[in-house]
Parts: structure tokens; C-alpha cells; sequence
């Protein structure tokens, strides 16, 4: 016992040391934070006096001194100048989930506080010209400011995103992935106050009562330039995925309740989902009637590549799954210099680049890692490393365009770069991460979400009660006993 205690001491010690650094560069993209072992801010310090207070709900810290590793901030981009940006975080995660555990807990502890605040500051959002809220409440940040970073987010304002259709999803993935990868029950319960808050926010945007989450009809998402209509395959598969996690999480956290809600809804969306989007090969970019519509996106099983990467059932059909990343690798790969670039991230069917706009026929190099992560996972291995080693070749290698230690967010066919030592290429650790999942999620029983009790999710009221969630996670047991039918 005294053995393990002091490992668990000397393990403590060494995150702190991790985070106590100024500036760092990891594998091409800068992480840049301001930190001490008391979690106080030199950038947060300089607030100002007379800047109005957030209104926020309060969301209890790390239990235990030793997770607190004070706070962390990484940048965008040395040209988005955005910290923590989450919807690129999404992707660079799998790093700092792989490398310093506590760091990307606490990123999760920042933004879930953040879904419970609100900033009733006036901004005008560049895209549509309208005025709306730095910060509504329920919805995920965009990101956690710039100039005076957790208390003034949201810097970005070329649209608003709290009308964004990805962000939501993303919390409850990411925290769902790393409350399974980690086992830290503490975590969980203090983080769920904002993963049901961030579910219920997104049901103003299910317009039919389908279960399924409608497009806007403009770039609602991470590809900011790339508008969409209707149901969309990238956040229509994220949100059939933070559903089936919310669910998991719920009956682990003991709120059964909630738990039949999302899984109520989930098998509701599963069927149309499936029902618009699935053409026979793959599935289609939306489904709108627009020139795009049935465009090939590489990016379309973002969703199955997190229930994968999270020890959770798969969305849809192996043969599905299988046939949509075979597409992607016949069209997005290998039809743009023979494999030699990375997956471009829109393709018509026909063969031809989608140019609709900028980012459709841009390649990008996190999104081709992501997809190569969930080939891996879908027992392509072969097909996955032929994906990534475009982005080698073209990014780092001598006939490449010299990008090392640099790597931008993406590259044109011709060549032109965009947004140099950008986070999303952080990705790459997302296929070290399917090579070696954790005992945690490996060992762990499928939960089937198709299997219902007999309390239907349209009667059911909620019975969220915070300190039953706080007991259920203090007792002491495996991982996946109460969820997965565990029998130790």
C-alpha cells in the first residue's frame, strides 16, 4: 500500500512539473499557457475591474488536491488567435488525453463551467451582421477568450456559435471519452450538471420532433465556411453518438431518467438519420437539394469515430461503416494525387473536387489523421497509414512543401497552406490512441442502447438529483459495473 501511495505522489509531482512550462511545441503546434501550482492566472490577474460579472451556476473543482494542476491554455494557431479552441480541441485532445490526463480533465472542468455561465455583452457577428450575446447559457463556448481568457470568452465572432449544431456534441464526447478512459467517477459527477444542460440546449434545434438535430441553412459548425441544410452526416452522426455517451454516463452516474431520455431519442434519430442520408455506399454531405448535397465528406463518421474511440457500440452497421471509409479512401484519398496529400474534405461522386467553397476543397490535416484513426478502429490499418503518410509526404517530406514542426490546418491541391502550427494535427495522436485503447474501455461490456426498460422516454420527468449522482460515483467499484453488467 505505501508503495502505491508514493507512485500515486511522485505521479502527482510530475504533472505538476508538466504544466509549470511558458511555452512548449509539440509535434508542430504550439501550446502556449500561463500557469501556476495554485491554478492562479498571470493573464487572468489583469481582468478588469468594471468588467461585468458572468452569471453562473457554481460547478464544483477537482475533490482531490492532488488533480488540481491549476489552469491551462493552449492557442489555436499563431493565426487564430483563440485559446482552447473547442471545436479543433475535439480532434487535439487524444494528446493531452495521452499525455497529461489531469491537464485535458481540467480543459473539460473550464468548459463545463463555462456551459453553465452566460455574458449578456452586446457583439455583432461578422458573417450575418446581427447582434447577439457574447455567451448564451447551454451552449458550449467556441472558445475561452483571448484577451482576458475564462472570463470573457467566445473571441471568435465571424458567426454565432451558439447556434453552432457541433459544440454541444463535442462536450458530451469528450467528457464522456475521458471520464471512461481515466475512470475518475469525481470528475463525472461534477461535470454532469453541464453534459444534461448541453443535451437539453440542443432539442431547439430538432425542428420536426424526429430526434435528430436540423441544420440552419449556414456553416453551423467547425467547417465555418461550408454551409449545410437539413440533416448533416458530420453533426447528425455527432449527435446520434453524445446521445448513445449521455446515456452511458447517465446509468453509470445513476440518473436513470435522463439516461431513457437519451436513448429514447437516440433510437428515434438512429432511424432517420439512416433513412436520409444513406445513398448505399456512404453518406451524403446533407439533405438539402443543393449542388453539394450528396458530396462525399471525409469527415462524415466523426460521431462513430468517438463511440469507437470511447468503448461504446457502433452507431451503425459494420458494412456501413466499412463502405463509407472504403468511399472516402477511393475518392477523398486516393483521387487527389494518388493518395500523396492527405483526404480532401469534399468530393463529389462523380470524382471531382467539391469547390462549393474554400474549405470543401481544402485538405486538412487533423481531419485526415481523424479519419485515419477510424479506419484503424474499423480494422483498416493498412488503408489508415496510406491516409496519413499524404500528410507526411506532403507536409514533411523532401518533395512536400517543407511545413515541418509548422503543420498548418490544411493545404489546397495546388498547394496553398492556411493557418500554420494549428492544433487539429494534434489528431495524430487519435491513431496511437485507437492502436492502444485503454484497458479501461477495452475490458469494459457493451452497453446496448437498443435495449429500452419500460419507462418511455416521452413521460419521463426528470428526478436529477445531485447528490444521488454524487454517491452513486463515490462508491467503490470498476468501471463497468453499473453500466456494462459488470460481474466483479
Amino acid at each position: 500500500m505505501d508503495k502505491k501511495k508514493a507512485k500515486r505522489t511522485e505521479t502527482r509531482k510530475a504533472h505538476r512539473s508538466a504544466v509549470t512550462f511558458k511555452e512548449a511545441t509539440v509535434n508542430g503546434s504550439n501550446a502556449s499557457a500561463e500557469v501556476d501550482a495554485m491554478g492562479s492566472s498571470g493573464i487572468a490577474s489583469r481582468r478588469s475591474s468594471d468588467k461585468e460579472e458572468l452569471s453562473t451556476i457554481k460547478l464544483m473543482g477537482p475533490t482531490n488536491d492532488g488533480d488540481d494542476v491549476g489552469k491551462f491554455l493552449y492557442l489555436e494557431g499563431v493565426e487564430y488567435i483563440m485559446w482552447c479552441t473547442y471545436d479543433v480541441h475535439f480532434y487535439a485532445s487524444f494528446a493531452l488525453l495521452e499525455l497529461f490526463p489531469k491537464i485535458e480533465l481540467r480543459i473539460q472542468r473550464e468548459f463545463a463551467k463555462a456551459v453553465l455561465s452566460e455574458d449578456r455583452q452586446n457583439v455583432r457577428y461578422l458573417a450575418e451582421g446581427e447582434w447577439g450575446i457574447r455567451k448564451v447559457k447551454g451552449a458550449v463556448p467556441h472558445d475561452l477568450g483571448t484577451h482576458d481568457p475564462w472570463h470573457e470568452m467566445n473571441a471568435y465572432n465571424i458567426h454565432d456559435t451558439s447556434r453552432w449544431k457541433d459544440l454541444n456534441p463535442k462536450f458530451v464526447l469528450q467528457v464522456y471519452r475521458d471520464f471512461a478512459a481515466t475512470g475518475d467517477f469525481s470528475f463525472g459527477a461534477d461535470v454532469w450538471p453541464s453534459v444534461r444542460m448541453a443535451i437539453d440546449y440542443m432539442e431547439q434545434f430538432d425542428q420536426d420532433n424526429d430526434g435528430l438535430i436540423e441544420n440552419d441553412g449556414f456553416p453551423d459548425q467547425t467547417y465555418d465556411a461550408w454551409t449545410v441544410h437539413g440533416i448533416s452526416t458530420y453533426c447528425g452522426s455527432l449527435w446520434l453518438a453524445a446521445l448513445q455517451a449521455a446515456a452511458a454516463m447517465a446509468v453509470q452516474l445513476g440518473d436513470q431518467a435522463f439516461a431513457e431520455k437519451c436513448k429514447g431519442k437516440f433510437v428515434k434519430a438512429k432511424a432517420i438519420f439512416e433513412e436520409k442520408l444513406w445513398n448505399g455506399s456512404y453518406f451524403n454531405y446533407d439533405s438539402g437539394s443543393s449542388s453539394n448535397s450528396k458530396s462525399i465528406q471525409a469527415d462524415q463518421l466523426a460521431g462513430q469515430w468517438y463511440t469507437a474511440a470511447s468503448g461504446l457500440p457502433d452507431l451503425f452497421a459494420d458494412f456501413k461503416i466499412r463502405s463509407a471509409l472504403q468511399k472516402i479512401y477511393d475518392f477523398n484519398v486516393m483521387k487527389v494525387q494518388g493518395g500523396r496529400m492527405g483526404a480532401v474534405n469534399g468530393m463529389h461522386p462523380k470524382g471531382k473536387v467539391d469547390k462549393t467553397c474554400m474549405q470543401a476543397r481544402e485538405i486538412w490535416t487533423g481531419v485526415t489523421y481523424a479519419v485515419a484513426a477510424a479506419m484503424i478502429h474499423a480494422g483498416m490499418e493498412e488503408k489508415a497509414f496510406t491516409t496519413a503518410e499524404g500528410i507526411f509526404i506532403a507536409g514533411w517530406s523532401e518533395e512536400g512543401y517543407g511545413y515541418s514542426f509548422q503543420t498548418p490546418e490544411g493545404w489546397t491541391i495546388d498547394g496553398h497552406f492556411r493557418s500554420l502550427i494549428y492544433m487539429r494535427p494534434l489528431s495524430i495522436w487519435a491513431m496511437q490512441w485507437a492502436l492502444s485503447m485503454p484497458k479501461t474501455l477495452l475490458e469494459a461490456s457493451k452497453i446496448n442502447i437498443m435495449d429500452r426498460t419500460n419507462v418511455s422516454p416521452l413521460t419521463v420527468t426528470s428526478s436529477h438529483d445531485e447528490t444521488s449522482v454524487r454517491n452513486a460515483a463515490a462508491k467503490p467499484r470498476c468501471f463497468g459495473n453499473a453500466v456494462f453488467h459488470c460481474s466483479c
